[in-house]
């Protein structure tokens, strides 16, 4: 019998206990013996919790007890959930976690550890909740020298933005509108200020490419600076509003990622992924492009993707699974000032001084407002020619 720990009872750390709990006879055929939760590491002593009589409040009662193998971080943040993170994988310990900002600021750490003692260190549930994509990057499309990844890495903006594309909202009342849904937390920051997409396709791309991509090494925009008059402009040109994360490979090696809200043609799959769901995109030389969709957040599916993650472990206790990447540097990642992109600029000025300026670009109007496309620049050219020129708003398009 494999015994486990959990980290944590919120969320998360609830729905993998209950998970593991209603479908252990299933758990146990899949990972070859039965698995039991036997600590369920808590700060309160939970009285009304069903899995009450597991918590114990000191990490060092998991740490020292030779039976867990397994432990499944479900903490959350960098503090506490990187130390006992290294306590466990130091004490022979295989860990999962659903973390995305320790995984995205100290994976290459964790797995140096995990190399070291010959244990796993798994991640699944870090980006897309439920989403299968970890495992499809690491063993289904392995033969692929992949070239780019990009997607909608987080539920609570595409659903604010999807809010005001299909009713006209204005963001503070479609944010408003996702906090009463729970869809949205009482301080929506990492959200929407595109931080937790940004660790993601941090992990995303490291796990690509082969070397750790810092998420102080990506530029991040949000969604805080869309407004209603740029979802207007984006449908008069067959477009809409997505804040994708994305990575691309250059051909000098370097890997350029940022995060930012992108304009994307109607007719594009990505643009049709809506509410809280996430879409994917994996661009490889062998297999084209393949898309990942499905429920990106949740207690269930972020917990079923942790469960996984824990027969893994206790399946391949001798093997470790090649999730890994090395540590990264200065010399990973590229300019995102050098990248060629196609932008979308929202200005008041008048066509004869838009037309100067981009004489290959494409003008659209919406009621009084005003946007012009230009052809393909860096933003470093984009900036170069912006010195007298109005812009409210600037985003890249996504072709």
């Amino acid at each position: 019998m494999a015994k486990v720990a959990i980290l944590g009872l919120g969320t998360v750390g609830s729905g993998v206990a209950e998970v593991l709990t209603k479908n252990a006879d299933s758990i146990a055929r899949k990972a070859g013996e039965p698995v039991e939760i036997k600590y369920i590491l808590g700060r309160h002593d939970y009285p009304d919790s069903p899995f009450r009589d597991l918590v114990v409040q000191d990490f060092s009662v998991i740490e020292n007890d030779p039976e867990i193998s397994v432990v499944a971080e479900c903490i959350g943040g960098t503090g506490a959930a990187r130390d006992d993170t290294l306590r466990a994988l130091k004490a022979g310990k295989s860990v999962v976690t659903s973390n995305k900002e320790v995984l995205a600021e100290c994976g290459d750490e964790f797995f140096a550890i995990a190399q070291e003692k010959n244990l796993n260190y798994l991640y699944e549930a870090s980006v897309g909740g439920g989403i299968p994509i970890i495992r499809p990057l690491g063993s289904c499309l392995a033969a692929n020298e992949i070239s780019e990844i990009y997607g909608i890495l987080n539920g609570t903006t595409n659903y604010i933005l999807t809010k005001m594309i299909k009713e006209g909202l204005s963001f503070d009342t479609a944010l408003k509108q996702a906090q009463e849904k729970g869809y949205a937390e009482a301080d929506p920051t990492a959200d929407v200020e595109g931080f937790d997409a940004c660790r993601k396709i941090c992990i995303l791309a490291s796990l690509s490419f082969g070397r750790h991509v810092y998420p102080a090494q990506v530029p991040t925009q949000g969604i805080t600076g869309v407004t209603a008059q740029d979802v207007a402009l984006a449908e008069a040109a067959g477009m809409k509003i997505k804040l994708l994360g994305r990575a691309i490979l250059q051909e000098d090696g370097k890997v350029v990622a940022y995060v930012a809200p992108h304009l994307i043609p109607a007719d594009q799959q990505m643009a049709g992924v809506e509410d809280v769901f996430n879409g994917i995109v994996v661009r490889g030389d062998a297999i084209g492009d393949v898309m990942f969709y499905g429920r990106g957040a949740g207690k269930l599916p972020t917990a079923s993707a942790v469960a996984a993650d824990i027969i893994d472990a206790v399946k391949h206790h001798d093997r470790r699974q090649n999730l890994d990447w090395a540590p990264g540097g200065d010399d990973v990642v590229g300019s995102f000032e050098d990248l060629p992109l196609r932008w979308y600029l929202r200005t008041p000025e008048q066509d004869a001084k838009i037309a100067a300026v981009f004489g290959g670009g494409k003008t659209v109007t919406a009621g009084e407002e005003k946007a012009v496309f230009t052809g393909l620049l860096t933003k470093r050219e984009l900036d170069q020619q912006l010195t007298d020129f109005r812009v409210l708003t600037c985003l890249p398009v996504l072709a």
